[in-house]
C-alpha cells in the first residue's frame, strides 16, 4: 500500500519478505489476505517487495477514468485512449529484451523524448503501409483499433511551451510526461537527473515495474504493439520477441533487433 517503500529502507518489511519466503503458513495467508482485498500477489522479493495487482472491480483497481481524474486530463474520451498507448510504449522501451525481463539486476531508462520519438516513428511507418496498399481511409486489417490510435497520435502536436516552460498537457509529450511521473508515484519508475527529480523527463525503472511489465508482456494490446514491428529511436538493442539461435548456438538479435 506504500509503493515507493522497499524492503532495504525498512527493517520490518526485509523481515516480512523474508518470512513469506521461508514460511509457507504465511505466504499463504498473505495470499489469503490479499485476495480478500481483490488483490492478487505477482512477486514478493528484497528488490521489489510485494508487488500486488487488482483484480476487476477490486476496491483498489485504477480504472482509465480514475487515471484521467489522477492526471488531470482536459478531455478525458479523447485522450485516455492516447494514455495508454503512452503507457504500453514505455513499457516496451524501458525493458527492449526478453533478457531484460528476466534478469533482477537489469535497470531500464526511459525518457519523455524518447517514448514520444519512438511513438511518432510508429505513426510514420504504419502511414507508410497504408499508403503502400492504396487504401488511406482504412486502418491495418491485423491490428485495426491500434492503428487508429496511432492515427489520433500523430495528428497532435509533440509539444507546445506553456507560460512557465512546460510542454502543454494535450501536446503528446505533456500526455507521456504524465505517463511517466504517474508510474513514479507508484513506485515504478524513479526520476533521475542531476536535482533527482526528472526535470529533464529522464526515468529509471524499479523492480516492480520490471514483475508488472512482466505481466503485461502476456497481454493481448502489448502483442499487437510489437507485432507492427517498428523500430525505436532508441540506443537499446534487442526485442521483446525471441529470435532464431544464431550459428553458434547462442540466441540472435538480427535485423528486428530493437523491435518496440
Amino acid at each position: 500500500m506504500r509503493p515507493k517503500l522497499v524492503p532495504a529502507r525498512d527493517p520490518g518489511y526485509a523481515e516480512l519478505v523474508r518470512r513469506y519466503g521461508e514460511d509457507d503458513t504465511f505466504k499463504d495467508l498473505v495470499h489469503r489476505v490479499a485476495s480478500g482485498l481483490g488483490l492478487v500477489v505477482l512477486a514478493v522479493g528484497p528488490q521489489s517487495g510485494a508487488v500486488v495487482a487488482a483484480t476487476e472491480e477490486s476496491i483498489f483497481e485504477i480504472r482509465m477514468d480514475e487515471y484521467a481524474r489522477r492526471t488531470a486530463l482536459a478531455n478525458r474520451q479523447a485522450d485516455k485512449v492516447l494514455h495508454g498507448l503512452a503507457h504500453l510504449a514505455v513499457a516496451a522501451l524501458a525493458f527492449p529484451r526478453p533478457d531484460d525481463l528476466g534478469n533482477d539486476s537489469y535497470v531500464g531508462r526511459v525518457s519523455v523524448e524518447q517514448v514520444d520519438a519512438a511513438v511518432r516513428e510508429a505513426c510514420r511507418v504504419l502511414q507508410e503501409r497504408v499508403e503502400g496498399t492504396g487504401e488511406n481511409s482504412d486502418p491495418l486489417s491485423e491490428a485495426p483499433e491500434l492503428e487508429a490510435v496511432w492515427r489520433a497520435y500523430s495528428r497532435r502536436p509533440p509539444a507546445a511551451a506553456t507560460k512557465d516552460g512546460r510542454a502543454g498537457d494535450a501536446t503528446t509529450r505533456g500526455i507521456v510526461g504524465k505517463a511517466l511521473r504517474f508510474l513514479a508515484d507508484q513506485g515504478f519508475l524513479v526520476p533521475v537527473g542531476a536535482d533527482g527529480q526528472g526535470t529533464g523527463g529522464a526515468f529509471r525503472t524499479t523492480a516492480r515495474y520490471q514483475v508488472q511489465v512482466r505481466e503485461l508482456a502476456a497481454r493481448r494490446a502489448f502483442d499487437e504493439l510489437l507485432e507492427l514491428g517498428v523500430l525505436p529511436v532508441t540506443s537499446a538493442l534487442g526485442t521483446l520477441r525471441p529470435t532464431a539461435p544464431s550459428v553458434d548456438g547462442s540466441e540472435g538479435f538480427g535485423p528486428e533487433a530493437g523491435d518496440v
